[in-house]
This record gives C-alpha cells, sequence and structure tokens, in this order.
C-alpha cells in the first residue's frame, strides 16, 4: 500500500472517531466544559460569599471614607478553578451611614439621595486555596456609578 493512501486512511479512521466521541458528548445532554475556563457561579454559593466578604472588607480598609461601604447588588459572579479558586466578581456597591468605627455594618442603611449618596462598580478578582487557609485580592478596579 503507497504511503499516501495510509496516510488518507489514518486521517479518515481519526475524522471517525472524532465525529463519532462529538455525536455521543452531544447525545448524553451534558454541557460541555472546557477545565480551567470561567464558569458562572451561583452568588448564594459559600466560596463566592467568603470571596465578596473578604473583597469588601479590602475595599473597606484602603477606603479613605469615613463611611462604610457595602453591597447593593453583585452583577455578575464567575470562578474557575485553577491550583485553587480564582473568583471574578462585578458588584455594585453603596455608602452607608454607619461610620467605620460603627459595629454591625451588615445591616447598616445606605445613605438615600443627596451629597453623601455615592454608589461604585467594581470589579474584583479574588484567589483562593481553601484547603491551605489562603486568599488574596489579585486585582480591584472601581469607578463611580
Amino acid at each position: 500500500m503507497a504511503p499516501s493512501v495510509r496516510v488518507a486512511l489514518l486521517l479518515l479512521a481519526t475524522l471517525a472517531l472524532a465525529v463519532t466521541v462529538r455525536a455521543q458528548a452531544n447525545s448524553s445532554g451534558r454541557s460541555q466544559r472546557l477545565l480551567g475556563g470561567l464558569t458562572d457561579a451561583d452568588v448564594n454559593e459559600e466560596g463566592v460569599q467568603r470571596a465578596l466578604d473578604f473583597a469588601l472588607s479590602e475595599y473597606n480598609k484602603a477606603s479613605n471614607d469615613k463611611y462604610h461601604s457595602r453591597v447593593i447588588e453583585v452583577v455578575r459572579a464567575r470562578k474557575q478553578v485553577v491550583a485553587g479558586v480564582n473568583y471574578y466578581l462585578d458588584v455594585l456597591i453603596g455608602r452607608t451611614r454607619c461610620t467605620k468605627s460603627q459595629p454591625n455594618l451588615a445591616t447598616c442603611p445606605f445613605h438615600g439621595s443627596g451629597q453623601l449618596s455615592k454608589k461604585t462598580h467594581c470589579s474584583f478578582q479574588i484567589y483562593t486555596v481553601p484547603w491551605l487557609g489562603t486568599t488574596s485580592l489579585t486585582k480591584s478596579s472601581c469607578r463611580e456609578a
């Protein structure tokens, strides 16, 4: 058999195998997901909530504002499993009426309208390795909303 015919048959067999595997994956009803790729995350998931709390705590520490800020809305939450977990959070944050020295900041009311009312849209990237108990804010960018 000539080498070019063998190569053609090998390519044809490879193509047939790829089509068969693809058809089986599609007929199984499972969604295909790229390992290590970004996926949407449930905002109520424990890991997302811990990452959000950490990011907001870091935001408030770095802020020169005398008022505490807290989350108004999580616009988007995504995660990526690597040698740990990267969380990508897009969040709308509002200034509360409580100063940073006051307790129970989670229930502080937001400033209504007026000069003290302030809303900020932030994108946070948080890297956590749960089995080592480490969390870090790797990227943070905020702008007025």
